[in-house]
């Protein structure tokens, strides 16, 4: 276990249910007496086991007036999302086991709940993860009852992005329809009374046509419906429409476009009255807020900055700002890391709000004069956060991390602008070892991991990671890339991708790793790459085109391109269009650039983790990889997982993907890990071929053999396990996976 940390109550000493909190001070008294050791096998107190238990994922608060309400998803229970209420400072599982409020619409779901008023207190309407029908639990009941129907095919009828209609009888949300013919949505109206599980019918339909919707949002008179839609090839950040409509005897009328287009990114629909609202768009440049009448008014900028008021749309319900009671707006705002501050749009002025979390999550909530929302920082765990605004006052109401370790054991990040090739910037956070007991060999140059987040549209951020202390604690540096494409430095930034897969992330994560060795900061033949999902093509794509990198971990990364156009949800499947360029008419560039096509290229040994039920990057995208290796004599180790998605969730496996990458590490360079079993690479032998459906034979286990009847899922004999996606707590967006 991870020994307590020195704590103190920072932010409100009356707070009932705020956890302890380590200073975020270093004492100094521990860096005596260091004990000289190579880097990489520094013993830690930040073990596998610890990270699994940190990975309690906190997500879409809501508050109502004394009342707050988050998702929370538990490693230990298998991944299970439910809904805590805190209420007089007493705090209560809303949601007990076996339900699982979990939305599955476009494969990323987020937020899976609602609280809607019920006889003088409140119900919770939630999406279950089984058959992703709506249910709805009212206070006093054990057991929820179905609003909507059962769907043809399982799980087929999806629904997310609650909000109650105006007159309070109906949920108006985003519905996901799944058919032999295809994928289709629209928004619905499902009416609380449960007259819709048994009546398909009873489910109006209020909103179709386009290919994507967001943000049902009714005017506060409840006179019209506004939205946010947009439709292949394009993705969110690529080009939206905010929508508006009149509403009447519950049906829409003469809907119109009032802000965005093909090129212009318009998110986040707020009403200010009855005849304006506030929208977030990129028309700048940068994600800025906006206020827009509904009758021809020009849009009009309340604080114009080369700053991100807000993130991509990868999950659906989360807020970048909210509306306090006085009429000012609670905002998010920065470059990269987001920081929590006041905008009056009277004044057009902002002002930060004093607080020790340096990075903000797009899912904020207000009522009155506090706002709620999900923040951290490199030291202070990433927590259910409640501000009042009117008294300075900051709570803590709920941490991801149960204990932490001394502080002098978390790396502070570095944030630099780094040189990549023809002179542009790339954004980096830098994270040297840190151990407070033990120093490295004199002379020595530690080992450094370049972590690639996942997107490709996402970005890295500094909140605290026990899953990167538990590299650093050992000696181990690690670089975060925000390479181009990623979010929160302006749409020319994001947009350096566009057609350029492969290409610029891979220069960038290659800039990144010659600058540390140019600056002498890292030992150039200790360099090594990982990444999940879109992050793992970088990795892949890094290592078939360069020999920078000695060693390479992908978490569920695609290797082809061609299957994976074909393959993946319907959510991204004309992604690669902007990313690579359109099909048909560019073949040439998706067979040069997928790793697979290279895989006689590869430069270092790689370790490759995937979930078997993943819908977004399927198994065969690793498995085929592992067989090209095998049949060039890549060395390489192959570890599946039954059960596992699109981002891992269970403990399980979180324990055995980092203790078999840390052993990985120290095989291919040239350090000891402690109290580590080596791991098996295979060379020649390639993957067994499995059936659709049946676990994986032996050989997709890398480490030593396991024994008969050992499935993936389960810790091999060695001692190996797996682990949560990199960078799943930084993306963010919220609590799901990081996407491809």
């Amino acid at each position: 276990m991870i020994p307590k940390a020195t704590t103190s109550y920072l932010y409100d000493l009356n707070c009932p249910v705020m956890a302890p909190m380590t200073t975020g001070l270093r004492d100094d008294s521990l860096m005596t007496a260091r004990v000289t050791s190579p880097f990489g096998s520094w013993p830690s107190p930040i073990s596998a086991a610890d990270v699994a238990r940190g990975q309690l994922r906190l997500g879409f608060p809501t508050v109502q007036g004394d009342d707050v309400w988050w998702q929370e998803t538990r490693p230990e229970e298998g991944g299970r999302t439910t809904v805590m209420r805190l209420r007089g400072g007493q705090l209560a599982e809303v949601l007990p086991a076996p339900w699982n409020a979990r939305t599955r619409v476009h494969e990323y779901g987020g937020r899976s709940y609602l609280p809607i008023p019920a006889g003088g207190d409140y119900a919770i309407v939630f999406a279950d993860y089984e058959d992703q029908r709506l249910h709805r639990l009212d206070p006093g009941e054990s057991k929820p009852r179905p609003l909507t129907p059962e769907a043809a095919v399982p799980a087929g009828l999806r629904y997310a992005d609650f909000v109650l209609s105006p007159d309070g009888t109906e949920v108006w949300c985003v519905c996901e329809g799944h058919t032999p013919d295809g994928v289709r949505r629209a928004i619905v109206a499902v009416p609380l009374d449960g007259a819709a599980a048994d009546d398909p019918a009873a489910v109006r339909e209020l909103v179709s046509g386009a290919g994507f919707y967001a943000s049902p949002t009714p005017s506060p008179g409840g006179g019209h419906l506004a939205w946010v839609q947009w439709s292949h090839p394009r993705m969110p950040w690529d080009g939206t429409e905010l929508r508006a409509a009149a509403i009447e005897d519950g049906r829409l009328i003469a809907p119109r476009t009032v802000k965005g287009g093909l090129t212009e990114s318009a998110l986040a629909p707020m009403w200010r009255d009855d005849h304006s609202l506030y929208v977030i768009s990129d028309w700048s440049g940068w994600w800025n807020v906006y206020q827009v009448g509904l009758f021809g008014d020009s849009p009009q900028a309340l604080y114009p900055a080369e700053e991100e008021f807000t993130g991509p749309l990868w999950q659906l319900g989360g807020m970048p700002y909210a509306l306090l009671g006085d009429g000012r707006l609670a905002v998010l705002h920065g470059h990269g890391d987001q920081r929590l501050a006041v905008c009056d749009p009277e004044t057009l002025e902002l002002i930060d709000i004093d607080t020790p979390f340096s990075d903000w999550r797009v899912a904020l909530s207000a009522d009155g004069s506090t706002i709620v929302g999900i923040a951290g920082g490199p030291t202070v765990p990433t927590s259910v956060v409640r501000v009042d605004v009117a008294t300075g006052r900051v709570e803590s109401l709920r941490h991801e991390l149960r204990e932490l370790p001394e502080p002098a054991f978390l790396p502070i990040p570095r944030e630099a602008q780094l040189e990549g090739p023809f002179g542009r910037p790339v954004h980096a956070y830098i994270y040297p070892p840190a151990n407070p007991s033990y120093q490295a060999l004199e002379g020595e140059k530690p080992p450094y991991v370049i972590f690639v987040h996942g997107g490709p549209t996402g970005r890295a951020s500094s909140m605290l990671s026990l899953e990167r202390a538990y590299f650093t604690s050992r000696g181990i540096g690690v670089v975060e890339v925000n390479y181009g494409g990623s979010t929160g430095y302006g749409r020319a930034y994001r947009e350096r991708l566009r057609r350029q897969w492969g290409v610029v992330d891979v220069e960038d994560a290659v800039a990144a790793a010659e600058a540390l060795v140019k600056s002498g900061t890292a030992d150039p033949d200790r360099l090594a790459i990982r990444g999940g999902s879109a992050g793992g093509w970088t990795t892949l794509a890094a290592v078939t085109k360069t020999t920078v990198f000695k060693a390479a971990t992908s978490y569920y990364g695609i290797s082809d391109l061609r299957s994976f156009l074909t393959e993946t949800h319907d959510f991204e499947s004309k992604y690669l269009f902007g990313l690579i360029g359109p099909m048909p008419g560019f073949e040439r560039a998706y067979e040069e650039r997928s790793p697979l096509n290279r895989a006689d290229h590869t430069a270092c040994p790689v370790l490759l983790l995937q979930g078997l039920d993943d819908p977004i990057v399927l198994p065969a995208q690793s498995e085929k990889f592992a067989a090209a290796l095998a049949e060039k004599n890549v060395p390489y180790a192959y570890l599946a997982f039954e059960g596992e998605s699109h981002g891992f969730r269970r403990a399980k496996t979180t324990i055995t993907c980092l203790e078999s990458e840390l052993a990985f590490y120290g095989q291919t360079l040239g350090f000891e890990p402690r109290d580590i079993d080596p791991i098996e690479l295979s060379v020649g032998t390639p993957p067994t071929t499995r059936s659709a459906g049946a676990p994986p034979a032996t050989g997709h286990h890398v480490g030593a053999p396991p024994t008969a009847g050992h499935s993936v899922g389960a810790p091999p004999t060695t001692g190996h396990g797996v682990g949560t996606p990199p960078g799943a707590a930084r993306n963010e967006p919220g609590p799901m996976p990081p996407p491809v």
